[in-house]
């Protein structure tokens, strides 16, 4: 990890800089769960929404995952402060999800990658064939 002269993120100015090449670096975990599938497809229908969402519309957006897994992915994105958790006191209750600044950002950054893969699908597809026949 290097020092730097600047704050950045979290760490202060004096702090060893995160470096995730580094095996002991604490934003490992932190890009493990950035790269799920799962936390880039529902942080991807909270950015589309564009307005807090129930569980059930996130669950009717993002096709295939299960109400399982979207309860452990919402709760470790709220863990994580990318989103906010609304509970309204009425019968019955009531709870949306939204995206905070800190979840709006990486969506911005997760719509690239998603629009990177999309956009190249076709030519990754005809590698992994290449690949495929050749071993």
């Amino acid at each position: 990890m290097a020092d730097t002269e600047q704050p950045t993120g979290t760490h202060k100015v004096g702090e060893m800089a995160p470096d995730p090449y580094s095996r002991n670096c604490p934003s490992r975990p932190l890009l493990k769960s950035l790269g799920d599938l799962w936390t880039v497809l529902v942080i991807g229908a909270l950015h589309h929404a564009d307005r807090p969402q129930r569980f059930k519309e996130i669950s009717v957006q993002v096709d295939g995952i299960s109400t399982k897994m979207l309860t452990q992915t919402l709760r470790g994105l709220e863990r994580d402060g990318l989103l906010e958790r609304h509970q309204y006191p009425e019968i019955p209750p009531r709870v949306t999800y939204e995206l905070t600044d800190s979840g709006k950002g990486l969506a911005e950054a997760l719509a690239q990658v998603e629009a990177w893969a999309t956009d190249h699908l076709g030519a990754v597809t005809e590698a992994r064939a290449r690949y495929d026949a050749a071993h």
